[in-house]
């Protein structure tokens, strides 16, 4: 219980909290879009950077092995989702595509917040981290719009894959990760005031309008079905768990494997739903994006990473 009410209380999770409250009273709280946009770079470029100085200092061995459980458990995620959205969610063979590309891919402000839940309980964690999260983004759309397409059902899977690739998250991620594992932590040294100290702040209000977002989000959820939301919050569970045991299984710290698991077991909103919206424009975003942004995320938030640190010391310990 404690764990759970010190994830809760922060001011990450608590700014998310009020973005949904000041959508529920109507309130006329709004983040300009070049706001938000500039936000996300700022936070996806400052992720790359701090990855790539922590490769600059990391042997490859070290980094060979998560790097490939992360691919496996990205396609691994995708198929179990896939395949639970359509036979218990009862979607059609479209529907279970695009939510299953959202379930294999990455959120990484779910990463981040994992992060503080890991420093505020004083566990270390591998700071090749981020670098796991560029290679978790792409798979699981590539099997997803697999099965889509396997089916007849996929529009343009080649463009929305190169969407994918191009867009911006992948290309601030991996350039992040090139330029700090090129200059490494000491050439970084200049504009770390600028990436670190603002980091937090930022965050915040990046937050607080997801939480905008989610509080629109959230009026969809009775329409979704309770198998929906069942699975919303089983997902996270499952995938994270299986995230964790991999992260333990490749010699991981317990700090770093609940990390790993919360972005294993987290669901894209942003990569995601840009492939989708080209190569699935049938399928419904009242549920992917409910589901990803209105269920899984804020679970994952108050419940999911807590478990799974949990998970994550109990796993470790029988190693």
């Amino acid at each position: 219980m404690n764990l759970l009410a010190e994830n809760l209380i922060s001011p990450v999770v608590l700014c998310f909290a009020l973005g949904i409250i000041a959508r529920w009273i109507k309130s006329d709280l709004a983040i300009p879009e070049p706001i938000y946009q500039g936000l996300s770079i700022y936070l996806l470029l400052a992720i790359g950077l701090k990855g790539g100085a922590a490769l600059a200092v990391t042997p490859f061995s070290e980094m060979i092995m998560p790097a490939i459980m992360t691919f496996a458990l990205g396609c691994v995620t995708a198929v179990s989702a896939y395949f639970l959205m359509k036979n218990f969610g009862r979607m059609n063979r479209e529907n279970a595509s695009a939510i299953a590309a959202h379930y294999g891919s990455v959120s990484v402000v779910t990463f981040l917040a994992a992060i503080e839940a890991v420093k505020r309980s004083g566990m270390e964690y591998e700071g090749f981290l981020p670098a796991l999260v560029a290679v978790l983004e792409v798979p699981g759309i590539i099997v997803a719009l697999l099965f889509a397409s396997s089916g007849g059902q996929g529009g343009g899977w080649k463009k929305a894959l190169h969407e994918v690739v191009t867009g911006k998250s992948i290309v601030l991620l991996v350039g992040g990760l090139i330029i700090g594992a090129a200059c490494g932590p000491e050439k970084l040294v200049d504009v770390e005031p600028f990436f670190k100290a603002c980091f937090k702040g930022a965050l915040c209000i990046f937050l607080l309008e997801l939480g905008l977002i989610a509080g629109k989000r959230l009026a969809d959820v009775g329409k979704a079905g309770w198998r929906l939301i069942a699975l919303g919050c089983f997902l996270p569970v499952f995938h994270g768990a299986l995230g964790v045991a991999g992260a333990i299984l490749v010699g991981m710290s317990p700090g770093g494997a609940a990390i790993f698991g919360a972005m294993v077991g987290s669901a894209s909103y942003i990569a995601a739903p840009a492939a989708v919206r080209i190569a699935l424009p049938k399928a419904n975003p009242g549920y992917y994006l409910t589901l990803a942004l209105g269920i899984t995320f804020p679970f994952n938030l108050a419940f999911g990473i807590p478990i799974l640190q949990k998970l994550a010391n109990l796993f470790h310990s029988w190693t």
